[in-house]
Protein backbone atom coordinates (compact mmCIF):
# COMPACT_ATOMS: atom_id res chain seq x y z
CA UNK A 1 0.00 0.00 0.00
CA UNK A 2 1.64 3.22 -0.78
CA UNK A 3 1.58 6.50 1.61
CA UNK A 4 -1.46 8.05 -1.10
CA UNK A 5 -3.68 4.83 -0.58
CA UNK A 6 -2.61 4.58 2.93
CA UNK A 7 -3.37 8.60 3.76
CA UNK A 8 -6.55 8.58 2.34
CA UNK A 9 -7.80 5.02 4.30
CA UNK A 10 -6.39 6.72 7.14
CA UNK A 11 -8.29 9.86 7.03
CA UNK A 12 -11.87 8.28 5.55
CA UNK A 13 -11.58 5.98 8.80
CA UNK A 14 -10.93 9.07 10.88
CA UNK A 15 -13.80 11.18 9.57
CA UNK A 16 -16.08 8.01 10.13
CA UNK A 17 -14.47 7.62 13.96
CA UNK A 18 -14.34 11.23 14.69
CA UNK A 19 -17.28 12.56 13.76
CA UNK A 20 -20.01 9.49 14.75
CA UNK A 21 -17.77 9.65 17.79
CA UNK A 22 -15.76 12.52 18.73
CA UNK A 23 -12.08 12.85 18.77
CA UNK A 24 -11.42 12.28 21.99
CA UNK A 25 -13.22 8.79 22.16
CA UNK A 26 -11.29 7.73 19.03
CA UNK A 27 -7.53 6.28 19.36
CA UNK A 28 -4.95 5.57 17.15
CA UNK A 29 -5.09 1.91 17.02
CA UNK A 30 -9.54 2.70 16.60
CA UNK A 31 -8.51 4.20 13.72
CA UNK A 32 -5.47 1.35 12.54
CA UNK A 33 -8.34 -1.16 13.39
CA UNK A 34 -11.01 0.69 10.75
CA UNK A 35 -8.73 1.95 8.41
CA UNK A 36 -6.58 -1.82 7.65
CA UNK A 37 -3.09 0.59 7.74
CA UNK A 38 -0.85 -0.49 10.56
CA UNK A 39 -0.15 1.52 13.40
CA UNK A 40 3.30 1.97 12.41
CA UNK A 41 2.33 3.14 8.64
CA UNK A 42 -0.18 5.74 11.07
CA UNK A 43 2.18 7.03 12.99
CA UNK A 44 4.70 7.72 9.73
CA UNK A 45 1.76 9.36 8.04
CA UNK A 46 0.72 11.53 11.41
CA UNK A 47 2.91 11.41 14.05
CA UNK A 48 0.55 12.75 16.63
CA UNK A 49 -3.12 12.39 16.66
CA UNK A 50 -3.55 16.54 16.61
CA UNK A 51 -2.42 16.51 13.28
CA UNK A 52 -4.28 13.83 11.91
CA UNK A 53 -7.64 15.86 13.21
CA UNK A 54 -6.11 18.37 10.86
CA UNK A 55 -5.91 16.42 8.52
CA UNK A 56 -9.42 15.55 8.67
CA UNK A 57 -10.87 19.11 9.43
CA UNK A 58 -8.95 20.41 6.39
CA UNK A 59 -10.23 17.50 3.60
CA UNK A 60 -13.58 17.96 5.41
CA UNK A 61 -13.33 21.98 4.86
CA UNK A 62 -12.83 21.51 1.10
CA UNK A 63 -15.49 18.82 0.10
CA UNK A 64 -17.97 20.99 2.20
CA UNK A 65 -17.18 24.48 0.85
CA UNK A 66 -16.81 23.03 -2.76
CA UNK A 67 -20.20 21.38 -2.78
CA UNK A 68 -22.28 24.11 -0.81
CA UNK A 69 -20.85 26.32 -3.65
CA UNK A 70 -21.33 24.07 -6.50
CA UNK A 71 -25.35 23.71 -5.37
CA UNK A 72 -25.44 27.23 -4.84
CA UNK A 73 -24.59 28.06 -8.20
CA UNK A 74 -27.15 25.82 -9.92
CA UNK A 75 -29.21 28.80 -9.07
CA UNK A 76 -29.89 32.07 -10.62
CA UNK A 77 -30.62 35.56 -8.99
CA UNK A 78 -28.51 36.74 -6.08
CA UNK A 79 -31.72 36.18 -3.48
CA UNK A 80 -32.61 32.34 -4.54
CA UNK A 81 -28.73 32.11 -4.35
CA UNK A 82 -29.03 33.36 -0.83
CA UNK A 83 -31.84 30.84 0.27
CA UNK A 84 -30.14 27.95 -1.63
CA UNK A 85 -27.65 28.11 1.16
CA UNK A 86 -30.43 26.90 3.86
CA UNK A 87 -32.06 24.20 0.97
CA UNK A 88 -28.73 22.81 1.20
CA UNK A 89 -28.32 22.74 4.53
CA UNK A 90 -31.88 21.43 5.42
CA UNK A 91 -30.77 18.54 2.79
CA UNK A 92 -26.96 18.19 4.73
CA UNK A 93 -29.32 18.26 8.09
CA UNK A 94 -31.50 14.92 6.27
CA UNK A 95 -28.50 12.56 6.20
CA UNK A 96 -28.91 9.50 8.50
CA UNK A 97 -25.25 10.31 9.70
CA UNK A 98 -25.40 13.86 10.31
CA UNK A 99 -24.13 14.68 13.71
CA UNK A 100 -23.76 18.66 13.58
CA UNK A 101 -20.94 20.87 12.85
CA UNK A 102 -17.51 18.79 12.81
CA UNK A 103 -16.16 22.33 13.50
CA UNK A 104 -17.88 23.11 16.46
CA UNK A 105 -18.13 19.33 17.45
CA UNK A 106 -13.91 19.33 17.37
CA UNK A 107 -13.43 22.80 19.25
CA UNK A 108 -15.53 21.72 21.77
CA UNK A 109 -13.25 18.74 22.74
CA UNK A 110 -9.90 20.18 21.78
CA UNK A 111 -10.56 24.29 21.23
CA UNK A 112 -9.19 25.55 24.47
CA UNK A 113 -5.92 23.08 24.35
CA UNK A 114 -5.31 22.83 20.38
CA UNK A 115 -4.29 26.27 18.74
CA UNK A 116 -3.79 24.25 15.47
CA UNK A 117 -7.17 23.01 15.74
CA UNK A 118 -8.86 26.10 17.35
CA UNK A 119 -6.75 28.20 14.10
CA UNK A 120 -8.65 25.47 11.56
CA UNK A 121 -12.31 26.04 12.93
CA UNK A 122 -11.72 29.77 12.71
CA UNK A 123 -10.31 29.51 9.52
CA UNK A 124 -13.42 27.40 8.34
CA UNK A 125 -15.66 29.79 10.14
CA UNK A 126 -14.31 32.42 8.38
CA UNK A 127 -14.25 31.06 4.85
CA UNK A 128 -17.81 30.44 5.48
CA UNK A 129 -18.64 33.88 6.39
CA UNK A 130 -17.13 35.24 3.37
CA UNK A 131 -18.65 32.85 0.78
CA UNK A 132 -22.03 34.48 2.45
CA UNK A 133 -20.31 38.01 2.01
CA UNK A 134 -19.97 37.74 -1.20
CA UNK A 135 -23.34 36.02 -2.12
CA UNK A 136 -25.09 39.37 -0.47
CA UNK A 137 -22.93 42.20 -1.97
CA UNK A 138 -23.86 40.14 -5.53
CA UNK A 139 -27.62 41.12 -3.78
CA UNK A 140 -26.71 44.12 -3.44
CA UNK A 141 -27.52 44.42 -0.07
CA UNK A 142 -25.83 46.03 3.16
CA UNK A 143 -22.81 44.39 4.28
CA UNK A 144 -24.20 43.74 7.71
CA UNK A 145 -26.67 41.21 5.87
CA UNK A 146 -23.79 38.91 5.71
CA UNK A 147 -23.22 38.23 8.88
CA UNK A 148 -26.57 38.00 10.06
CA UNK A 149 -27.21 35.26 7.52
CA UNK A 150 -24.01 34.13 8.65
CA UNK A 151 -25.59 33.73 12.00
CA UNK A 152 -28.81 32.13 10.78
CA UNK A 153 -27.09 29.31 9.81
CA UNK A 154 -24.90 28.63 12.25
CA UNK A 155 -27.51 28.73 14.74
CA UNK A 156 -29.09 26.19 12.53
CA UNK A 157 -26.30 23.47 12.31
CA UNK A 158 -26.24 23.97 16.28
CA UNK A 159 -30.55 23.45 16.39
CA UNK A 160 -30.27 20.88 14.36
CA UNK A 161 -27.29 18.97 15.74
CA UNK A 162 -28.87 18.69 18.81
CA UNK A 163 -32.35 18.27 17.79
CA UNK A 164 -32.13 16.58 14.61
CA UNK A 165 -33.97 16.80 11.34
CA UNK A 166 -34.62 19.68 9.18
CA UNK A 167 -36.75 22.14 10.61
CA UNK A 168 -34.17 24.09 11.67
CA UNK A 169 -32.74 24.73 8.34
CA UNK A 170 -36.66 25.63 6.99
CA UNK A 171 -36.67 27.87 9.89
CA UNK A 172 -33.53 29.90 9.00
CA UNK A 173 -34.40 29.61 5.35
CA UNK A 174 -37.83 31.63 6.45
CA UNK A 175 -35.97 34.31 8.72
CA UNK A 176 -33.32 35.07 5.61
CA UNK A 177 -36.69 35.74 3.06
CA UNK A 178 -37.76 38.18 5.48
CA UNK A 179 -33.85 39.35 6.01
CA UNK A 180 -34.22 39.92 2.13
CA UNK A 181 -37.14 41.17 1.78
CA UNK A 182 -39.06 38.63 0.70
CA UNK A 183 -42.19 40.52 -0.55
CA UNK A 184 -41.73 41.22 -4.13
CA UNK A 185 -38.11 40.58 -4.86
CA UNK A 186 -38.74 37.65 -7.06
CA UNK A 187 -37.45 34.57 -4.44
CA UNK A 188 -39.17 31.30 -4.59
CA UNK A 189 -41.85 30.67 -2.49
CA UNK A 190 -41.41 29.44 0.58
CA UNK A 191 -42.31 25.66 -0.11
CA UNK A 192 -40.85 25.80 -3.63
CA UNK A 193 -38.90 22.46 -4.40
CA UNK A 194 -34.96 22.33 -3.92
CA UNK A 195 -33.04 21.42 -6.06
CA UNK A 196 -31.75 18.06 -5.95
CA UNK A 197 -29.27 16.94 -3.22
CA UNK A 198 -25.34 16.67 -3.67
CA UNK A 199 -24.09 12.95 -4.33
CA UNK A 200 -21.74 13.45 -0.78
CA UNK A 201 -22.32 13.91 2.56
CA UNK A 202 -20.64 17.18 3.47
Amino acid sequence: MDSEVARERALDAAERLFYGRGVQAVGMDDVRRTSGVSLKRLYQLFPAKEQLVVAYLDRRDARWRGELARYVDRHEGAGPRILAVFDWLGQWFAEPDFRGCAWLNVYGELGATSSRVAERVRAHKGAFRDFLDGLTADAQLPAAVGGQLFLLAEGAMVTAGVTGGTEPARQAREVARVLLGADGAGLPAPDAPAVSPPSATP
